[in-house]
């Protein structure tokens, strides 16, 4: 990406950053714009005066056919590419309030979601497998030295605390810090969740002791700079996830896609078994429409 784009990128992300969006949209956003100029530069299109409406148009025809990097021979999902062409649409109002020389106009290209194939997609974990996959966190990473394998090991204890445990997002759970945690009242603090949401969700005792273990015992002996709970980036946790899948020997856990928001699916799908009201859930999950966390009930009948 060449001096001009790279100053758009960085001029846009500060214009949502001042328009209020959240952290992680702003990141996301300035992710998916990186990628269109790359795309651009890759075409010979070098300045914004260049970039016509016939580009979005194939670079949206692109991204339907594009590979997804994390999951091989598969394309991206439609709701991936719309938010590609939201961060796109964005850009292209900021272009105009800015009167840089431009005469796109907003795209409004999004593709059809199917609700019903995306909930028939979920497949949580059941109570059963989530305790086994926890047992096997002993069985990771032998082949690393004691130091190294104890720290990876603690990591992955935390995701199941967060992610399952507290039914946290992704972002919520790596952005999470130590200040943000308070033992004296028992409680997370969980800063710009999604539509730019504060909440503060309570503690178990199993999740006070494992979070209380975790920082005194491993991460306060860990040198980083930066103060989240987390070591590594959620891409490394997923790594770790999908190598504790790999050293589990049921085949039922094998088989599923094991991600962190899959764990989250998860303990919304128990907490409905358990018999929790589903408004209960959804204050407990951050929803801001009752009828998000309605799907978990066509989950568990499912």
């Amino acid at each position: 990406m060449n001096k001009h784009y790279q100053t758009i990128k960085e001029q846009y992300i500060y214009w949502l950053d001042t328009l209020g969006y959240s952290k992680q949209s702003v990141y996301r956003f300035g992710t998916f714009i990186r990628d269109f100029f790359n795309w651009l530069t890759a075409r010979n299109i070098h300045h914004i005066k260049h970039l016509q409406n016939s580009h979005t148009a194939q670079y949206y025809e692109y991204l339907q056919s594009r590979e997804n990097k994390r999951r091989k021979q598969k394309g991206l999902s439609n709701s991936h590419i719309n938010s590609h062409f939201i961060a796109i649409d964005r850009l292209i109002e900021f272009l105009h309030q800015n009167a840089m020389p431009t005469r796109l106009i907003p795209t409004n290209y999004r593709l059809y979601i199917d609700q019903h194939a995306r909930i028939n997609n979920i497949q949580p974990l059941t109570q059963a497998e989530i305790k086994q996959l926890q047992d096997c966190i002993k069985d990771s990473f032998l082949h690393l030295n004691y130091k190294q394998r104890q720290i990876k090991q603690a990591q992955l204890k935390l995701v199941f605390v967060l992610y399952y445990a507290c039914g946290l997002r992704r972002t919520e759970g790596y952005n999470l810090t130590i200040q943000d945690i308070d033992f004296d009242h028992k409680t997370l603090f969980i800063r710009q969740g999604k539509n730019y949401k504060d909440r503060i969700i309570p503690m178990n005792k199993n999740v006070y002791l494992s979070l209380q273990d975790y920082i005194y015992n491993h991460r306060n002996q860990i040198k980083t700079n930066h103060n989240r709970l987390f070591i590594n980036n959620t891409n490394t946790l997923l790594k770790h996830l999908k190598h504790l899948q790999s050293v589990c020997p049921i085949q039922s856990i094998k088989d599923k896609t094991l991600t962190l928001h899959l764990l989250r699916h998860s303990i919304a799908t128990h907490l409905l078994q358990n018999g929790m009201s589903i408004e209960n859930i959804s204050r407990f999950l951050g929803h801001t429409s009752l009828s998000t966390t309605q799907i978990y009930t066509h989950i568990a009948n499912k």
